[in-house]
């Protein structure tokens, strides 16, 4: 069973319906939430880089960056992407109306409190949001008896318990540096990443491409979601940097099999697959500078980015395209506005991760380049999307 179900266009109304839609189902405000905030958060991050802005009150820069790009942007795309397929899979309502409505306004109070609320005032409006969606989606899945996907409200109570600790180690609280906390954090969503991957990736480029010749394996596939979790815990844990670069090229190479038996070359002239396949090639990437950055052959760092900037992004961008089209009625096919975006993004991953690399001298320059094109990414999903996530379904179908 697929992970998440895409329907597209049937038949289309005689009068296309009206009205306002943005919380029919959980997809609409959280995508277009988290794309918001990506447009707007990581310029606000680069005005505090150089100077032109202060940093949040009561966080160092460089940890607010961090905590918003896994617990602000892709959290809230996680969230709704999960309401959204957690009807798909049990055929029962997941939160509409005006408890969606409440979970959208909470994920907001946390946005505004962790820029300018004292830091107690901060985690009591932060850290609730996670324990909240997570009860709303278990209620649904434990109706259906869908032990398949419990997991997914284990990933979200995980993702809870590391904004805890996020939390008290930013504040005092707990004797923890607060950055490798955060990348714990993303290195949970990563293995969210690449189990979904697993299921979408080769299976919407099958049923698109008729005929796509393509290579699975089973054992393959649990061997490199295993290495890479492996080799994601000892990077976090600080283990021995021989074994965290084994681990980790062990991963990569297994990751790298895994996506070239999807056939990616099959999709170069189909964006809205080939943004999926990029997406997931960056997590090579990623554990290949996971291994070097271990052995102090590059910054640990560039890993990190290329994981969060690289292959996280990537896929939520192609994922918050995907799903917009397909649960708003409308055909499966990316036009000139997702393209330019989706180029735009992995350019934006590319200069951030390797321009360290190839030009020492230039880095705020790159940084402030690699920036832009990736919030620009953003803005374009915005100026494309908002309008289909406020207005109804144009087949007339609930949702």
């Amino acid at each position: 069973m697929p992970l998440i179900r895409l329907d597209e266009l049937t038949v289309r109304p005689k009068t296309p319906p009206s009205g306002f839609a943005l919380f029919a189902l959980g997809f609409r405000p959280f995508y277009l939430l988290a794309a918001a905030f990506a447009a707007l958060a990581v310029p606000i991050w680069l005005a505090q880089f150089t100077g032109a802005l202060a940093s949040p009150a009561p966080f160092v820069a460089l940890h607010w960056h961090a905590h918003e790009m896994v617990f602000g942007f892709a959290v809230a795309v996680i969230v709704g992407f999960l309401f959204t397929a957690g009807q798909n899979w049990t055929g029962l309502p997941t939160p509409n109306g005006w408890p969606l409505t409440a979970l959208a306004a909470l994920w907001l109070l946390g946005r505004v409190a962790m820029y300018a609320a004292p830091p107690a005032v901060a985690a009591a409006c932060d850290l609730p949001f996670l324990p909240a969606a997570a009860f709303a989606l278990g209620k649904v899945l434990w109706r259906a008896k869908s032990q398949r996907n419990y997991f997914t409200v284990a990933l979200l109570l995980a993702l809870g318990a590391a904004n805890a600790l996020f939390h008290a180690s930013t504040h005092g609280w707990l004797a923890a540096d607060p950055l490798e906390v955060m990348h714990g954090a993303l290195a949970l969503v990563i293995m969210l990443v690449t189990i979904i991957a697993g299921r979408i990736v080769p299976s919407f480029t099958a049923n698109a491409l008729k005929g796509v010749r393509q290579f699975q394996n089973d054992q393959l596939n649990i061997c490199a979601i295993a290495f890479t979790g492996s080799a994601l815990a000892l990077a976090v844990g600080a283990a021995s940097p021989a074994l965290t670069a084994t681990a980790a090229l062990i991963a990569a190479a297994l990751q790298a099999v895994r996506s070239w038996g999807w056939n990616p070359w099959a999709t170069r002239r189909t964006p809205l697959l080939w943004i999926l396949h990029l997406g997931h090639l960056w997590l090579v990437v990623g554990l290949v500078l996971l291994a070097l950055g271990s052995l102090h052959l590059v910054p640990a760092s560039l890993a990190w980015h290329a994981f969060g900037v690289g292959a996280m992004s990537g896929l939520i961008l192609g994922m918050i395209t995907r799903t917009a089209l397909g649960h708003t009625g409308r055909l499966l096919s990316a036009g000139h506005v997702e393209t330019v975006a989706y180029t735009l993004l992995n350019a934006g991953a590319a200069i951030r991760v390797f321009g360290p690399l190839l030009w020492p001298a230039g880095y705020s320059l790159a940084l402030g380049v690699a920036m832009g094109c990736w919030s620009t990414a953003f803005v374009l999903y915005l100026i494309r999307y908002a309008p289909l996530l406020v207005r109804p379904r144009i087949d007339g179908r609930p949702g």
